[in-house]
Formats: C-alpha cells, sequence, structure tokens
C-alpha cells in the first residue's frame, strides 16, 4: 500500500504542476485569436492563426486533462451517484476507471503510432496554405494522454484505497 501511495503522491504532483501551468494557455489561446480578428479587420488576414489557435486548444485541453481528473472536474452524471456511500462510489468508479485506461492505451497505441509516421517522412504537415509540421502538436497530444493514462491509474489506486476504508491524504489542492 505504501507503493500505491507513493504514486499517487508522484503523479498528482506532476500533473498539479503541469496543469497549473497550463491553465495560462488560455491567455495564449485569446492572444492568437484577438491577432486573427485584428488582422481580419484592419489588416490581410494571417494565414497562421486559425490552426495555431487549435493547436493552442488541443494542447490547453489534453494537458490540463491530467489536473481536470485530478480535481474531480470532469462531468459526471450524478443522477444516483451523489446519494451513494464512498465505498459505493470507489467500487463503480474502479470499473469506470478501466474502461478509462483502457481507452486511453489504445488513444496512446495510435498517438506514437500516428507520430512516428509524422516523423519518419521527413515531417508531415498540415495541407493548409501555412503548413505547419504536425510532429510537434502530436508529441504533445501524446505527452497529454500519457499523463491523463497516469493519472488514471492513480485514481483507481485511490478507489482502491477508499474501498479498503484508508484514508487518501491528498497534499495537492
Amino acid at each position: 500500500m505504501k507503493a500505491l501511495r507513493s504514486y499517487i503522491t508522484v503523479v498528482d504532483r506532476i500533473n498539479r504542476a503541469i496543469g497549473r501551468v497550463t491553465m495560462y494557455g488560455i491567455f495564449a489561446l485569446m492572444a492568437v485569436l484577438l491577432w486573427s480578428s485584428i488582422s481580419k479587420t484592419f489588416f490581410n488576414p494571417s494565414l497562421w492563426t486559425l490552426e495555431m489557435a487549435q493547436f493552442f486548444m488541443v494542447g490547453y485541453y489534453i494537458l490540463g486533462g491530467p489536473y481536470s481528473i485530478q480535481m474531480g472536474s470532469n462531468v459526471r452524471m450524478d443522477l444516483l451517484y451523489g446519494e451513494w456511500s464512498t465505498r459505493r462510489k470507489a467500487a463503480v468508479d474502479i470499473v469506470t476507471v478501466c474502461f478509462l485506461i483502457f481507452y486511453l492505451a489504445v488513444l496512446l497505441w495510435g498517438g506514437i503510432d500516428s507520430t512516428e509516421y509524422a516523423f519518419k517522412y521527413g515531417g508531415e504537415r498540415s495541407p493548409t496554405a501555412w503548413r505547419p509540421y504536425l510532429w510537434p502538436i502530436k508529441v504533445v497530444m501524446c505527452i497529454g494522454i500519457f499523463l491523463m493514462l497516469l493519472q488514471a491509474v492513480s485514481e483507481l489506486f485511490k478507489d482502491i484505497l477508499r474501498l479498503r476504508g484508508e484514508e487518501i491524504a491528498t497534499d495537492v489542492v
């Protein structure tokens, strides 16, 4: 059980730090969108703004996901769940988080395969007029999915401890 607690502490700290930094990515996204509006109104429209905003949004979403899971900010159908005991919630969460872990593992496998493809063929490029390389965003996606997978395993371990009736001291808030 000490190993579970150590894993939980390390993963939660890493994802908290990355999540807190990622929160400020919304300002970069806003800056790109502001520039897009200004350039479309007063200058020739910039070719790069739409795709760059999409890249920032992907990074913001995918790197903030593990922190969102950790904080319990994800959407949940609370019709019955809210009335259940802590142990029953933990038992149901163990089942659902196993599906999440499987999904994230398959997603990571596909992401790594796609990233390898982008590197293998001299840098896959977007088919748009701007034509940016796609490997940077694919690497960010793989990192984010991997961190989300680690956080899902952390949540599984927390639920196992809750099911055993053990207290989980989380020093990350």
